[in-house]
């Protein structure tokens, strides 16, 4: 099986290609320098969840469009063999569980953040709704200028089209499934 990085790099470069988008192009719409576009479609380095909501937006397509693994009937996933997604120097881990393959709509993420982590997100397409439950820790959500503490067993629903963040308030490891619907 393909890295991460590997699945991210071919994703990214084809959809550049479908788009007849240049890399000179792709980095001006997503503000992505031509530099660090290049390192990712080589499949190089390890690309921040900033750096690719960037390219997702700057090329219009939902975030899992860069994740999506190629397709068979079936499919056992196991987090011990997936490469992460980092933020905050790696205190933020985020496992592409089953990513949209731009016609289910939705996807599904399995993450972990360590005491004291944070992670700002860019806005998602227009209209995706995020649907988080708390496994263990407590989380919180900022989110349209609103605060919202989410702790184990507990679940919130918001819409993730604007700037929102998530931080682990808590003294443990905060384990989170998240949903990202994409009408």
């Amino acid at each position: 099986m393909d890295t991460m990085n590997l699945i991210v790099a071919k994703n990214i470069r084809r959809l550049r290609e479908e788009r007849n988008l240049s890399m000179e192009e792709l980095a001006k719409l997503s503000g992505v320098s031509k530099s660090m576009l290049a390192q990712v479609e080589r499949g190089d380095g390890n690309p921040t969840l900033s750096t690719l909501w960037k390219l997702s937006n700057g090329m219009k397509v939902p975030f899992d469009a860069l994740t999506v693994r190629p397709k068979i009937p079936y499919e056992i996933v196991k987090t011990s063999d997936m490469q992460p997604l980092l933020e905050d120097h790696g205190k933020v881990k985020n496992y592409s569980i089953f990513p949209d393959d731009e016609n289910r709509r939705f996807a599904v993420y399995y993450l972990e953040l360590e005491p004291g982590s944070y992670w700002q997100s860019e806005p998602h397409l227009r209209g995706t709704t995020e649907f988080i439950t708390v496994f263990s820790g407590t989380l919180e959500i900022i989110t349209a200028d609103q605060c919202f503490t989410v702790a184990k067993g507990e679940s919130i629903r918001f819409m993730g089209d604007t700037v929102h963040s998530y931080r682990n308030t808590g003294i443990e490891t905060a384990v989170l499934h998240m949903i990202l619907y994409n009408p």
